[in-house]
């Protein structure tokens, strides 16, 4: 991870969550899509992306988002997005609430995940 953007990750119920804190940018993307790369499993299992602590997003950690989606559509993984105010913005900005499964609140992706 670079120095604008921390992450962790752990297994929550039947999915893997991955929380990151600090700016998601084109700085730090190719950080971000190689740490969820590395700690995915070989058993496709749901992804939910938690960007609630995300300070800021631009286009290319849009793009990246797209790419993690793009790929959990091919292996029929479900893949949801949390953001806060600022990340919400941005994503509706450019009308991807839709494509990114985009979550209010962390109980509220981790409860669809169950349904």
């Amino acid at each position: 991870m670079t120095v604008s953007l921390r992450g962790g990750y752990q297994q929550q119920g039947n999915c893997l969550l991955f929380s990151f804190t600090g700016q998601l940018d084109a700085y730090s993307e190719k950080q971000f899509l190689s740490f969820i790369t590395d700690h995915r499993t070989s058993t496709p299992q749901p992804l939910v992306i938690d960007l609630s602590r995300i300070d800021f997003i631009d286009s290319s950690g849009l793009g990246a988002l797209v790419q993690l989606a793009k790929q959990c559509n091919e292996q029929g993984v479900q893949f949801l997005v949390v953001g806060n105010a600022r990340v919400v913005q941005t994503v509706k900005l450019v009308r991807l609430e839709q494509f990114l499964h985009l979550q209010p609140d962390l109980d509220t992706a981790l409860g669809s995940l169950a349904a």
